[in-house]
């Protein structure tokens, strides 16, 4: 299983592809737990001065003027995922969803969204076990996040939903017991901070991406196979005649040919036949 460490660097594409093609187990450096630990204690000394902050001790949206008492604050949260759990549709795969899970923790542990080191740690557990929130594909239109897919992720955190583990769908409880995890019980803003965000967005774009990647490569080897099968000239694809036209897409492709026809047998075979 590949291991991925999330730290100042951001995340590569060829990392993100790994996350994709299967389970992977995820850690962070010292430094972005550094970070998240003092991200939370700044949502503390708030609280510790009395202050009133919007997510932290507000409602949300129209109520950003209403006070929530501090014995509600964790009710608030909690309410504030189960309120946006209201996705519909055929669920994400099993590959995007760890996607997204990978992109929320990398994106918390930039220590800027309060949350806490036992709520990450729990998060952390869920992708590292490969447990997978049940999420609807339908419900966002990822304004100011994608606030019904990353719902709905948070509700296997809390103990609420299904989540899958290895095809086999179970309560959330049930999911979080078998990595020995308990409920999490969300912290001042750590709700907001769960549901704000678009990984849900890029997790799709991304599998487009590298869908899109597979399908031209197959293409490339196909067109390459068939220079081959029609006893073709690999003349047309010299670097030199598409250095002329200048065009990057149409040099790589040619070098790409030129690469995968390298040596074939078959074109030896009968290279004097077109010279």
């Amino acid at each position: 299983m590949t291991s991925i460490t999330i730290g100042s660097a951001p995340l590569t594409l060829a990392q993100l592809r790994t996350v994709l093609d299967g389970p992977v187990t995820v850690s962070l450096t010292p430094a972005a737990w550094a970070d998240v630990d003092k991200s939370a204690a700044v949502v503390a000394a708030i609280l510790a001065e009395g202050r009133t902050v919007y997510g932290i001790n507000t409602g949300f949206g129209l109520l950003a003027n209403t006070s929530i008492a501090p014995e509600d604050l964790e009710t608030l949260q909690k309410n504030l995922v189960l309120s946006h759990a209201c996705g519909v549709g055929a669920l994400l795969s099993d590959a995007v969803t760890r996607l997204l899970m990978v992109l929320k923790i990398a994106s918390l542990s930039r220590g800027a969204s309060g949350v806490r080191r036992g709520t990450m740690e729990a998060l952390i557990a869920l992708v590292n076990a490969d447990i997978l929130p049940c999420i609807p594909s339908k419900g966002s239109v990822g304004a100011s996040g994608d606030l019904a897919p990353l719902a709905h992720m948070s509700c296997v955190l809390i103990g609420v939903g299904e989540a899958r583990h290895k095809g086999e769908v179970l309560p959330a409880e049930t999911a979080l017991a078998r990595v020995g995890l308990e409920p999490v019980v969300l912290g001042p803003k750590e709700g907001l901070a769960l549901l704000n965000g678009t990984q849900c967005s890029t997790a799709l774009a991304l599998a487009g991406l590298f869908a899109a990647e597979a399908a031209f490569a197959a293409a490339i080897a196909a067109g390459a196979l068939s220079v081959d099968a029609l006893k073709g000239s690999d003349a047309p694809f010299d670097a030199r005649i598409h250095a002329l036209r200048g065009q990057p897409g149409q040099m790589d492709v040619a070098a790409r040919l030129r690469a995968l026809m390298d040596g074939s047998a078959i074109r030896d075979s009968h290279r004097h036949d077109c010279a």
